[in-house]
């Protein structure tokens, strides 16, 4: 019976193709073209399926139903139905604007499918009825027979039943910089997929027939694309903003309700009472809060594009500056992804340029265009000058060597052999300088292997003098060769990876390198970077891991190597199950899945379309010092969306609180409805600034983390203190002054007004004010609105809000007051923080 192929059969190459054609229910000769439409209906076509696309309605309305949105959205609402047109007005108007950019900022998801589509071959050739043709690549199905050729971009998971000289680049699927060799056959190391084909990969030579196996979203390649579809799932500054949300809601409503039930009881009027129970739901409403964040979010990714990173979700700022572990490819970002000569050695393993310049004569002449051919014809550019190509046997990836024939200036003709070391060592009847026995063969491949512990890929060179009338080399050739040494190949960390990442460490944040490449080169290069090399993960090893044992093991490793792309996003989800912020780098295919599933995605702009289309922002430069700058951007950011949202929840909640007990105590309001709107429309004018304010070098040492607690036990200290100096203002009011409740309510609102305005310039830093003066924008917003609502009393327009002058006694006890309150504030502030620090 036919099985539909899924991709729990995942380790396909492991089978014969006997074994999968009998799962599949075909046979080696191909289908038919009833067969064909037949498996197609079963299976589908060979895509992927679209991402879920959001309308732009539907963006709009999940937004507006964010627990903050909805608060500010009945207070406006609230306020134009009980009079303050204006202020409501500006509300919506304010909550429309921020809605409106973050949607727009976030359009570009709906794009990701058309990327992947057009990522992939148009056509295949595959045999139908018996004879090759080409058809429409979403047409193949499991059974058929594929015919690939070089240059062709592989369209779908297959098994190699025959193959010539193949070799593909797999770099956007692995990772790995080197062209990998395909031949038929079984595989007994789980590791080896040396005779399958991967959808998405290039047959750079050769060709080969092979036996399609998965299609569509079941290959690797539609497992990676079908990460895009999958809906977005909240950051972790999305999260906190809307448990931020919540918490406002629960406590405008209770304040609210309390409010207006005392105040009814004891027979006060309920319109007046409803309308300052509005009132105070509104001063309790950090209204700019969502236009603070997009401006600030909206200006920190004009600074980060200033130091090559574009941001693609400005929620993303913030998550970049809370992360805690950075994951990352290898190749590109660690490596310069350039296949360079690291040593030529002789015979007895000793330095010497002999095997390279050999080598570099023949890459030269022989035309061949592979990475380390390019690697030894760079490493003695003018090795073959006057040498002339009098013959050539092109690389046999089945024999894996390639010889040159060629005369030079000084000698007769000479045989040159590069490949495989096993390979070259069986032609070679002597060495440079003596005979070769066994255990010369021995030790040479000793040396090899040792080299491969070092992260570095050999080639050996052999030569022979040429006697008779040049010619075209035959296989007869390539025998009694002199063994002349071995080259090694790596490709070399950058210069500034260390550095970057001893950076990214004194900034809280751990690397670890996810590869797909071959867990003794992930050790290696682990090791020169100066992470902890001395245990690296295969992704044979995790597959046998649990994901609570997965969970375990990641916290101690930093190396992984031979990774599946869901292997990579299984490690990422690990790393969150553990309580880490995680960030991660790829360009590749096989990166998309991780990049979703990270907290803060980053690719780069050479990267495929399909990590570019997964990630939340993309380096200009694809350098780890650009993310450690990109960290510093972004917890600068979250800096100043802090300030706002600390000055609020301590001074307006102080202030909300100390009205509320107020209109339950006095026998008349202590601040009308629309005064208590002015006030607050007049402090949040006053923060402004913030978006453009300096953060000191102290706020961005480490991972910034938005926390409840810390934020709650920050307002339990700085907020009662403002209610303190409310409730000493209300007792020299009444019993000091005498004040009428017109002059109450208007030297109450200068009180609260300038308390509220000033601690800004205390609260915004860590440190002492005068050793961190804030941005120029800040002071002036700041002081202009102070300046407003210390003169609007005096003027005409303040009868307007039930204003009269205080006399000026009174203005002097106020004065004192908050220079008394101002200097509390500064001396609590140490502990309100450290308190925050320790929750």
């Amino acid at each position: 019976m036919l099985e539909k192929p899924t991709r729990t059969d995942a380790g396909f190459w492991r089978l014969s193709a006997l074994d999968l054609c009998s799962r599949l229910g075909c046979e080696l000769t191909g289908l038919s073209a009833a067969q064909a439409a037949e498996r197609l209906d079963r299976f589908g076509p060979n895509s992927d399926a679209a991402p879920r696309i959001e309308g732009a309605a539907h963006a709009i309305l999940r937004r507006l139903l964010e627990p903050l949105s909805l608060i500010l959205l009945v207070a406006g609402v609230a306020s134009m139905l009980t009079g303050d047109g204006i202020g409501g007005l500006i509300i919506v108007l304010i909550l429309t604007l921020s809605i409106g950019l973050d949607t727009i900022q976030e359009g570009h998801a709906v794009r990701a499918a058309d990327i992947l589509r057009r990522s992939v071959a148009l056509k295949a050739e595959v045999k139908r009825d018996g004879a090759f043709g080409q058809i429409d690549v979403e047409q193949v199905v499991p059974g058929d027979i594929l015919r690939v050729r070089a240059g062709d971009i592989i369209p779908a998971d297959a098994l190699i039943l025959e193959s010539t000289a193949l070799t593909a680049g797999e770099a956007a699927l692995t990772g790995e910089p080197y062209p990998v060799q395909k031949r038929a056959g079984p595989c007994a190391d789980p590791d080896d997929t040396s005779s399958a084909l991967f959808r998405g990969a290039v047959a750079q030579t050769g060709e080969a027939i092979a036996l399609v196996v998965y299609t569509g979203r079941n290959t690797v390649f539609g497992a990676a694309a079908s990460a895009l579809a999958e809906a977005q799932t909240r950051s972790p500054f999305e999260r906190d903003l809307r448990e931020f949300g919540l918490v406002i809601a629960r406590a405008t409503l209770a304040l609210v309700l309390v409010v207006l039930t005392v105040r009814v009881v004891f027979g006060r009027p309920v319109m007046d009472s409803l309308l300052f129970a509005v009132a105070l739901a509104v001063g309790l409403t950090p209204e700019l809060l969502p236009m603070i964040t997009t401006v600030t979010l909206s200006r920190g990714a004009l600074r980060m594009a200033g130091r090559k990173v574009i941001v693609k979700r400005l929620a993303a700022i913030h998550d970049l500056g809370a992360m805690t572990v950075l994951c990352t490819d290898k190749t590109g970002t660690l490596t310069s992804a350039e296949i360079t000569l690291a040593r030529s050695l002789d015979v007895d393993g000793k330095d010497d340029a002999r095997a390279a310049r050999l080598g570099a004569i023949a890459a030269a002449l022989g035309g061949d265009r592979g990475s380390l051919d390019a690697a030894l014809a760079a490493s003695q550019p003018d090795a073959a000058q006057g040498w002339i190509l009098a013959g050539r046997q092109a690389f046999d990836f089945s024999r894996r060597l390639g010889s040159v024939l060629a005369t030079g200036p000084e000698q007769d003709a000479l045989l040159i052999v590069k490949g495989a070391p096993e390979t070259v060592l069986e032609l070679c009847t002597t060495q440079r300088g003596g005979a070769i026995d066994e255990d010369a063969r021995t030790a040479a491949m000793a040396r090899v292997h040792q080299l491969a512990m070092e992260g570095l890929r050999c080639v050996a060179i052999a030569s022979r003098p040429w006697n008779g009338a040049t010619r075209e080399v035959e296989t007869e050739d390539e025998t009694g060769l002199v063994f002349e040494g071995l080259c090694a190949f790596a490709d070399p960390p950058k210069p500034t990876a260390a550095a970057a990442i001893a950076r990214l460490a004194a900034a809280g944040i751990r690397l670890k390198i996810l590869s797909g490449d071959d867990p003794l080169v992930v050790k290696r290069l682990a090791g020169l970077v100066g992470l902890n090399a001395g245990r690296v993960l295969s992704g044979a090893d995790i597959a046998e891991l649990s994901d609570e044992a997965l969970a375990v093991q990641v916290r101690s490793a930093d190396a992984f190597g031979r990774l599946a792309p869901d292997q990579k996003s299984r490690i990422v989800k690990a790393l969150q199950a553990g309580g880490e912020v995680v960030g991660f780098l790829g360009d590749g295919i096989n990166d998309a899945p991780a990049l979703k599933a990270s907290d803060i995605g980053l690719s780069v702009e050479g990267a495929t379309g399909v990590a570019q289309a997964a990630a939340d922002m993309i380096l200009l430069a694809s350098d780890l010092e650009v993310v450690a700058d990109g960290v510093e951007e972004g917890r600068r950011t979250f800096a100043n969306i802090m300030k706002y949202v600390r000055m609020g929840a301590s001074s307006n909640f102080g202030n909300m609180l100390s009205m509320a007990i107020a209109s339950m105590a006095l026998p008349f309001l202590p601040m009308l409805p629309t005064q208590i709107l002015l006030n607050n429309l007049l402090y949040d004018l006053s923060e402004l600034g913030i978006p453009f304010d300096q953060v000191s070098r102290a706020a961005t040492a480490q991972p910034q983390v938005w926390s409840m607690r810390r934020l709650v036990r920050f307002a339990g200290i700085m907020g009662p203190l403002s209610s303190v100096f409310d409730f000493l203002t209300f007792g020299a009011l009444i019993m000091l002054f005498h004040a009428s409740p017109e002059e109450f309510r208007s030297a109450w609102f200068i009180e609260s007004m300038a308390t509220q305005i000033l601690v800004i310039f205390i609260i915004r830093t860590n440190g002492r004010p005068w050793q961190n003066w804030p941005d120029p924008v800040l002071s002036i917003s700041s002081l202009i609105a102070l300046v407003v609502a210390m003169v609007l009393p005096f003027t005409p327009l303040g009868s307007w809000f039930g204003f009269v002058a205080p006399p000026p006694l009174m203005m002097t006890g106020i004065a004192a007051l908050v220079v008394i309150y101002l200097v509390c504030a500064e001396l609590l502030k140490p502990f309100a923080i450290s308190a925050g620090r320790k929750a």
